[in-house]
Parts: C-alpha cells; sequence; structure tokens
C-alpha cells in the first residue's frame, strides 16, 4: 500500500508565497516522475509542474517564472515552491507520482487547499 500526503496549503494575500510538500510512503522501490496539479472550482484537473527522477523539470505556462518543483528522492518528497500567488492560482492542489512496488503505478494524494485572496 502506498500513501501520498500532501501538507503546506493555506490562506495567502496575492503576492505571497506557499510552499507544497507531498510525501510519500509505503512499499516503494522507486519513484519514477511526480508532479503536482491543481483544480480550481468548475473547471478541470490541469497539470501545474512535473519532475522526473533526474529532476528534469516542466511547468505550465501560467505558473512559469513564479513555481519551482523540487524533490527529495531521500525521502520520497516532491515540493512545489510558489511565489508571487494571484487570485487565480486558487484550486485544490493534488500530488501525483508513479511509483514503482512490485509493478508501476500511478497514485494521487488527497489534495490541499491553496487560496489566493486579493
Amino acid at each position: 500500500q502506498v500513501q501520498l500526503v500532501e501538507s503546506g496549503g493555506g490562506l495567502v494575500q496575492a503576492g505571497g508565497s506557499l510552499r507544497l510538500s507531498c510525501a510519500a510512503s509505503g512499499s516503494i522501490r522507486t519513484i519514477n516522475a511526480m508532479a503536482w496539479y491543481r483544480q480550481a472550482p468548475g473547471k478541470q484537473r490541469e497539470l501545474v509542474a512535473s519532475i522526473t527522477r533526474g529532476s528534469t523539470t516542466n511547468y505550465a505556462d501560467s505558473v512559469k517564472g513564479r513555481f519551482t518543483i523540487s524533490r527529495d528522492n531521500a525521502k520520497n518528497t516532491v515540493y512545489l515552491q510558489m511565489n508571487s500567488l494571484k487570485p487565480e492560482d486558487t484550486a485544490v492542489y493534488y500530488c501525483n507520482a508513479e511509483v514503482v512496488t512490485y509493478i508501476s503505478h500511478y497514485y494521487w494524494g488527497q489534495g490541499t487547499q491553496v487560496t489566493v485572496s486579493s
């Protein structure tokens, strides 16, 4: 059994910063790609940023230059540093990871709310 547990969400004013964390636990052999997605009310879930095991990163155009994804392979943890937050960044943020146990499977975290006030 594998679990992804997110933390770090909250309420922040526009222009502020938050740092999200997502820790994976369980019978993990290795973790390949990790990513952050978000879903705003009434909208589809969208990819925010992704990172390979070798730390190659990819970002949505809307967050480039403001968000930074990173990971600590020893801790099976992925981070999302969010700076210069805007009201349109308000959403539930979900962690996703390709985890190898005896097979490879994608897992989701439970989500953490980020609210940016204007």
